[in-house]
Formats: structure tokens, sequence, C-alpha cells
């Protein structure tokens, strides 16, 4: 059994409540390929979770785009993972670029926040990837590795993580990793899972490719062998996802 694709939307801090409803409407009426092809998962802001998961059609599913590090308690403006798996929500994205540039998440600090979700029961989406810096000065490698060993150290189970790599200078700007540069990448990182965690875990973890992912070029990265889907940004708010959901059949025909 081959890794299903996964799709999953980043609306980040954008819509209002009839933009939203206008987006999952769109999803709705979509004909996109079925669950065992594709695997859909949409990350509205936390105000939207519920309205969301009450509009959105079944085979569809919601996800988190944070949550706090261990229970809920006194700390004024997080959400508990107990909170989200309360209300049904079965994914969380963790580790986000913008996260770890913007706030300061640490390495050590995303891989406690993916252990403490995983044991609360939650799904997590835990992205990696380097700045244009690290990729200008060789250590693309190093640097994702170091991401991705601070979450190997803390956690047994890979059954409910996908991980996300989103080169940093490929977010939001416009420009996207080629096919080759993303498989380059996702290869030597399934390498790495092969010789640090198991050659299992290795084979079995979906890897998903996030920067500047659109209508365009979705077939084309789609068709890479270790890309196994996409964390969509901008495209995720606008029509154009409905397309990139369909590039999962570039997979399945494979």
């Amino acid at each position: 059994m081959g890794r299903k694709f996964f799709i999953g939307g980043n609306w980040k801090c954008n819509g209002t409540t009839e933009e939203v409803k206008k987006i999952v409407t769109t999803l709705n009426e979509a004909e996109v390929p079925p669950e065992d092809v594709v695997e859909v998962v949409v990350s509205p802001p936390f105000l939207f979770l519920t309205l969301v998961k009450s509009l959105l059609r079944s085979d569809f599913h919601v996800a988190a785009q944070n949550c706090w590090v261990r229970k809920g308690g006194a700390f004024t403006g997080e959400v508990s993972a107990e909170m989200l798996v309360n209300l049904g929500i079965p994914y969380v994205i963790l580790g986000h670029s913008e996260r770890r540039l913007l706030l300061g998440e640490s390495n050590d600090f995303v891989g406690d926040k993916v252990a403490y979700a995983l044991s609360q029961g939650l799904k997590v989406i835990a992205c990696v990837g380097e700045t244009l810096d690290q990729r200008e000065s060789g250590s693309t490698m190093d640097v994702v590795a170091a991401q991705t060993k601070a979450i190997a150290d803390r956690i047994s189970d890979w059954t409910n993580v996908v991980v996300a790599y989103e080169p940093v200078w490929a977010i939001g700007t416009g420009k996207v990793a080629t096919p080759a540069q993303a498989q380059e990448v996702h290869s030597v990182l399934r390498k790495w899972l092969h010789a640090n965690v198991s050659a299992e875990i290795a084979g079995s973890t979906r890897i998903i490719y996030g920067g500047s992912v659109n209508g365009a070029n979705c077939k084309e990265l789609a068709a890479q062998p270790d890309v196994d889907g996409f964390l969509v940004g901008g495209a995720s708010l606008k029509p154009e996802f409905v397309d990139i959901i369909k590039s999962a059949t570039v997979k399945s025909s494979a």
C-alpha cells in the first residue's frame, strides 16, 4: 500500500465569516478524487474552526494552525491540544516557519509541541524548512535534519505525523522550489528517517511540500517520487485549490 496523497490548505490569518463560508461552498461543490486517493485537510484560523467543521463536507477534515506545548492553564492567548480534541478537530499544524521566525519557536519547543499534541490524540502536520541564507550557504540538509531530529528524539510512533517541507524562501514569495529541488530534499529527508528512525517509518511517513504551490505547478511537483502531497498557503483560499487536490491523480495513476 503506497502513501496516500495529502493536501493541506493553510488559510493562515485570513478570512471573514462570509469569506470562509464562500470557500467552504466551493470545496463542498468540488468534484475531487475519492478519499482512498487523497486526504484533504483545511486549516482556518481558530475563530472559524467550529464553523468550518460544521459546514465542510465529511470527506474533508479540519486542522488547527497551532496549539500550546502542554496542558492548558494560565497561558493567555493560547489554545490547548485538549481543547482541539474536545471540539473534534483531528489535525494541528506545528512548527510552521512563520512561527519559528516571527515568534522564535525553537526546534526543541516545536519537538515538545509535536510530542504533546500526539499524546493527546491529535494528528500533526510538522513543518521543517530552511531560509534563503541557509540554502545559499549550503546548510539546507543540516537545518532540516536538526528540525526533524528534535521531533524524532521525542516521539516513537509516527503513524499520525505528516512532515511538511517548506523552504522559507518559497513561502508567499511566488518563488517555488523546482520539482528537482523539492525531490532532492524530500529524498534526503526520507533517507534521514531511514538511518535515524527506521526503514518502516521512512517508507510510510508522508513528506509533503509547501511553498507557493498553485494550480499551474502542482502536477509536476506531484509527479516526484518522494513528494506525497502539499501544504498550500495562498492558493488554498482560491478556487484553484480544487485543481491542486486533483493533482493527487498524478500519483494514483502512476
